[in-house]
């Protein structure tokens, strides 16, 4: 029975795609995820259209455009505070030095009589520097009653503009946390409205990666760049117009450092911008190898591959070091660059403003107001700069985000679809066609009919289309040709909830939630009572290891469900098909996953299942479907036999074959285990004669 059950568990491998289907479907995503653009598609590699990516990540916030105007309009007064302050300060410092010159001048004299005298002793640069006071009193001290007037008034400016930040930066927080919940909502409707087809042809953790962790890098970049961008924009702005109204000498020597910053940003933005949006693609594959390695993790040490996956992990994981490596080094020698530059500036403006001030042509407080905004200005600009990687990093993310976004989804369902008449489970094929690939064709004009209640056992060789059959009756995919109706009715005319709701489906595979036994069978149907679930548990056993338990229905089941066993989950995913009620059930390979015990105890359950139900029977152990009322053998999605058991053993065909060579196999493996037996039991034998004191005795025994 083992052996035969291993060759089952061998065979019991998903049709859909076809193993040549589903090698040509992986490779092609391996070369997808190792090249750096997606032909036909948004390249996760980078951001190949940044403009639309960017512009449409923005749009993102239209619904919340009038907060964010009066968002903006907080920002320019905080601006406007910030940017006013250091032109107040100088008027400050130039208190304090024009106190400190007039202290030391000729009392009762007046200011161009001080400037005659300086310039008939020599002093020319003194004189000019007082003859450019315009409160210069001699002979007096510091006016510290107009100083305290004027710091007063740079406090409250910087008060202002810090409650005004502050509010800003609240409404600009709730913009952007609402505008990711709507992008979530967004994406999780999509994935609901995506076909089959895209989830057999794109990993799990590169699908995970897209929706956690490049929104996460949405999100980060919006919290990091959205406030800080705007204030950054308006503060150049501001500062421009500060700094030519105290002197556009000055200013020229300022705006000397933008082209050599424009000059790094072109250099390097790009190769930060592509070297972000492949680090976020690593980040994919690298969940994706995880989320593999762990679901597979039983499997990965039966066979003692942990190594060999250690090593495919460490592989991703050196590439992904590789990948980040890069980006964060091109982002972060932008932020350096940029400081170097505004340095340079600074030094420039402090040797030309002494010089204007030495002059006459400046006072020192509006060199030293000019030097604050030399600073002013250059800092947003190297914030924008350093936001810029955080911008690319975070639209590469956005454009695979809406690369999903994109894909094309399944067609809707027609709004005025007839409602589905109350049969009783007939199912029709009528000349379908069906393919994966359009140059190779799957199913070909297959036509049949089901009556109603009948048990139709489906078999075949893997890839002979047996669960596609099923998962067309489930409208899981699209025909090509040809129509399938349900209780004569097409059900490309009904709505796939209509269609599901009459149809139940207990998977090769059993998936449960976390939460209460409860809870998953519950699944089934919303609205199932309690007594409902109890009587779904009895007729399916779940009710006699559900006692065992300490909370019963209660048990709250982990994320694997690796708290109950294998036969235990099948038997709760059985139950929910039970609670569901529905016309017609689809079994596809259900006990092929439990020991010999419970499956007895499952065929019971499926006989009083099947009772007034069409049911479609997917199975490999051909002695599970002999009382099947219908049985069609398929080869290359065409049904080459179909009859009931006793039929297509007379029949000497298809059936015949794969039966005969079933037991023939089990037959083998039967006569394998039991030599091994026999092998062990000599070699005892010959060993406890090896050790006998009494060899002789041993022998004529």
């Amino acid at each position: 029975m083992s052996a035969a059950k291993n060759g089952a568990k061998r065979a019991a491998t998903t049709d859909e795609p076809t193993a040549e289907e589903k090698l040509e479907l992986e490779q092609a995503e391996q070369a997808r995820l190792s090249s750096d653009d997606w032909s036909g598609g948004v390249a996760p590699g980078k951001a190949k259209h940044f403009g639309p990516s960017f512009r449409r990540l923005i749009g993102l916030l239209k619904p919340n455009a009038v907060a964010f105007t009066f968002a903006s309009i907080l920002g320019a007064l905080a601006v406007a505070c910030t940017v006013a302050a250091p032109k107040v300060l100088g008027e400050a410092t130039n208190i304090l030095f024009e106190g400190v010159i007039s202290k030391n001048l000729p009392k009762g004299a007046t200011q161009a009589q001080v400037v005659a005298g300086l310039n008939a002793s020599g002093q020319h640069d003194l004189a000019n520097i007082v003859q450019a006071m315009q409160h210069v009193v001699p002979g007096t001290g510091v006016d510290f009653t107009r100083l305290g007037q004027v710091l007063m008034i740079v406090l409250a400016l910087y008060v202002v503009s810090a409650v005004l930040n502050w509010l800003q930066g609240y409404i600009i927080n709730v913009i952007m946390v609402t505008a990711m919940w709507r992008l979530r909502e967004q994406v999780e409707s999509k994935i609901n409205r995506l076909p089959l087809s895209y989830f057999d042809r794109v990993q799990r953790g590169e699908l995970i990666s897209r929706v956690t962790n490049d929104i996460d890098n949405i999100t980060q970049m919006m919290q990091q760049s959205l406030s800080s961008a705007l204030t950054s924009v308006l503060t150049v702005l501001g500062v421009l117009i500060m700094m030519l109204s105290i002197s556009w000498q000055l200013t020229l020597v300022a705006l000397v450092s933008l082209p050599l910053m424009a000059v790094i940003f072109g250099v390097i933005g790009p190769r930060s911008q592509k070297a972000f949006g492949v680090q976020w693609r690593k980040v994919g594959r690298l969940n994706a190898r995880v989320e593999e390695s762990f679901s597979g993790h039983a499997l990965v040490k039966v066979f003692g591959r942990e190594k060999s996956s250690r090593d495919a992990f460490r592989a991703e994981n050196e590439e992904l070091y590789q990948a980040s490596f890069k980006a964060q080094f091109l982002s972060n020698t932008m932020m350096p660059a940029m400081q170097f530059i505004g340095n340079l500036t600074y030094v420039g403006i402090a040797v030309i403003g002494a010089l204007m001030v030495a002059g006459g042509q400046l006072r020192l407080g509006d060199v030293q107001a000019f030097i604050q905004y030399s600073q002013q200005f250059t800092q947003p600009l190297s914030q924008l700069g350093g936001m810029a990687a955080v911008v690319q990093s975070g639209t590469a993310s956005a454009e695979r985000v809406f690369e999903l976004l994109d894909q094309d989804e399944q067609e809707p369902d027609a709004p005025d679809a007839p409602a589905p008449v109350d049969g009783d489970g007939t199912i029709e094929f009528e000349h379908v066609s069906f393919s994966y690939n359009p140059e190779r064709p799957l199913i070909r004009d297959l036509s049949f009919r089901v009556e109603p209640g009948q048990t139709v056992a489906i078999v075949g060789p893997t890839g002979a289309g047996k669960t596609t059959l099923v998962n067309l009756i489930m409208r899981f995919y699209e025909l090509d040709g040809g129509r399938i109706l349900l209780n004569g009715q097409n059900i490309a005319d009904l709505t796939r909830h209509d269609i599901r709701a009459k149809t139940g489906m207990v998977l090769q595979d059993p998936w449960l939630f976390a939460g209460t036994i409860r809870e998953n069978i519950r699944y089934g149907r919303a609205d199932a009572t309690d007594a409902e679930i109890h009587e779904a548990a009895e007729a399916t056993y779940v009710d006699r290891f559900v006692h065992s338990l300490p909370d019963g229905y209660e048990t709250t089941l982990d994320e694997d469900a690796s708290n109950v066993s294998a036969g235990e989950k099948q038997l709760i995913t059985i139950a929910r098909a039970f609670v569901a009620k529905p016309s017609v059930l689809i079994l596809d390979e259900a006990t092929s996953s439990v020991d010999t015990r419970t499956e007895l105890l499952l065929q019971h359950a499926m006989n009083a299942l099947r009772q007034g139900r069409t049911s479609f029977v997917i199975a490999h152990r051909l002695s599970t479907i002999r009382d099947a009322d219908l049985i069609l053998v398929m080869e290359h999605g065409d049904i080459v036999e179909q009859g009931n058991h006793a039929q297509l053993i007379a029949s000497k065909g298809a059936y015949y074959r794969l039966y005969n060579a079933q037991f023939e196999q089990a037959a083998t493996d039967l006569d394998e285990e039991f030599a091994d037996i026999q092998g062990d039991r000599l070699a005892a034998e010959a060993a406890e004669i090896a050790e006998s004191d009494e060899p002789d005795a041993a022998i004529v025994d």
